[in-house]
């Protein structure tokens, strides 16, 4: 059970909302010990509402729900975390977390960002460099075929070299992308197309 101090910020407590699949921070609200219990009952994050004076569930007008799948808080009890399910855009602006879209951008993005300025930098001894110097038809082609040692690997049961060979495709696939001059965050979207449409 969260023992949790309401008295030390005179009967508030910060709670901070995090995507329980992306990690992505999605916003930061204000709850009392109302506010708390009504979340924990109900499965919804309720925030107090410092300017409205009142209880406030996320998503009461927008739809756009926060479902709480895990609540922690800090060392000091004093401070809440919540792992959520969105239901929508979090952000009032339209975007999904209101610190931005590069809150959610995790090691893939900086990996992306590493190969783009091997590229752009002409970093001389880089494997990422020669690779793409050597043109499309050799990226696609080293592409398919870090694919299929993928593939051979999915059927034989060393997880270690599995886990390596995903990595292997991951990364080249980013150079394929670098080459084609479409960012990762574009076929992103499509994915999240697919996915609101579906």
């Amino acid at each position: 059970m969260i023992n949790i101090d309401f008295k030390k910020g005179d009967g508030l407590v910060p709670a901070i909302i995090q995507d329980n699949i992306t990690l992505q921070v999605l916003m930061v609200g204000y709850m009392n010990e109302e506010a708390y219990d009504q979340t924990v009952r109900e499965g919804k994050v309720t925030f107090f509402s410092r300017s409205k004076n009142r209880l406030w569930t996320k998503g009461e007008t927008s739809g756009n729900f926060l479902i709480v799948k895990e609540i922690t808080t800090d060392c000091d009890n004093d401070a809440l975390l919540f792992m959520v399910d969105p239901a929508g855009p979090v952000c009032h602006t339209g975007r999904q977390s209101c610190f931005g879209d590069e809150a959610s951008k995790g090691f893939v993005y900086k990996l992306e960002n590493i190969i783009r300025r091997r590229i752009d930098g002409n970093a001389e001894g880089s494997y990422t460099n020669k690779l793409f110097k050597k043109g499309i038809n050799k990226v696609a082609q080293k592409v398919g075929e870090e694919a299929v040692e993928l593939v051979i690997e999915a059927k034989d049961d060393n997880i270690d070299l599995f886990k390596n060979e995903a990595a292997d495709l991951l990364y080249h696939f980013l150079i394929l992308l670098k080459t084609k001059n479409v960012a990762f965050e574009e076929v992103e979207e499509v994915l999240r197309k697919r996915h609101i449409n579906k």
